[in-house]
């Protein structure tokens, strides 16, 4: 008699215990000659920064947490993330949920403008705390319906609602495109959590246009934590004509020298 390919025992997988058929469906999984899809991500449009990141931008799926870097730059922190939020929306349908923990800061009409953002694809909800958030962002992502989701919490990500969104993100069908999904923290010490990345945001002075008036909203972006990718600390600036960070002008210029001295 032939012994089953699989496990080599004689019998049929479908009626071993639960151990060994979990066993038998991994062996199937990690046969060699199916590799696993490349998770999708969202490339930030700045080689110096997506060349940090796997896959060459933000993975799509799990939650990658953002905080200032002092309490006043609450704001900017909440505009890095609307930056990002943009660059998704510029290449895809649909809206954005933004989950708002209360006195958390809210984005306004004139800031949207600033960043290309239209607000008729932004959907706001003012949950009644951190936990109202994470139950939103949770349904949001096992509906698969909206492309980005912003959570803004006032005590941060707890481990146990981080891995209940990991969940989450992970258990929509085969081919289905998950969101980007973006936490936002106050500036204290963060939780331990399993968000992809952990961004550090400060405000920066904002470029100018020939006019004197204020044109390019700039940050200082740290990137803290970046799990198989690399850590970096940049100064950026939103191009909102084309939905994505570029560096500032001087230092293009300076990056584009270094790469030819390289050559």
């Amino acid at each position: 008699m032939g012994l089953d390919p699989l496990n080599q025992t004689g019998r049929d997988p479908a009626m071993g215990s639960p151990r060994e058929r979990l066993a038998a469906l991994r062996a199937q999984l990690a046969a060699p000659g199916a590799p696993a899809a490349p998770r999708p991500v969202l490339p930030l449009g700045l080689t110096a920064i997506d060349a940090h990141l796997p896959g060459g931008g933000l993975a799509l799926g799990p939650p990658h947490e953002i905080a200032p870097m002092e309490p006043a730059d609450a704001v900017a922190a909440l505009g890095f993330a609307l930056a990002l939020c943009a660059g998704r929306l510029a290449r895809t349908q649909g809206a954005a949920l933004i989950a708002a923990a209360p006195s958390q800061p809210l984005p306004h009409g004139h800031g949207l403008a600033g960043l290309g953002l239209d607000p008729a694809r932004l959907l706001l909800l003012e949950a009644g705390g951190d936990a109202d958030v994470f139950r939103a962002l949770e349904a949001a992502l096992h509906a698969r319906a909206l492309p980005v989701l912003i959570g803004l919490l006032a005590d941060g990500l707890p481990l146990k609602p981080g891995r209940r969104l990991q969940l989450a993100a992970e258990g929509g069908a085969d081919g289905d495109t998950p969101p980007l999904l973006l936490i936002l923290r106050p500036a204290e010490t963060g939780l331990p959590n399993g968000a992809a990345t952990r961004w550090r945001i400060a405000s920066a002075p904002a470029a100018r246009d020939r006019f004197g008036t204020l044109d390019s909203p700039r940050w200082r972006a740290r990137l803290e934590r970046c799990r198989n990718g690399r850590g970096g600390d940049w100064l950026v600036e939103w191009d909102h004509a084309a939905h994505r960070l570029r560096l500032p002008e001087p230092l293009a210029r300076d990056a584009a020298a270094a790469g030819r001295s390289r050559a």
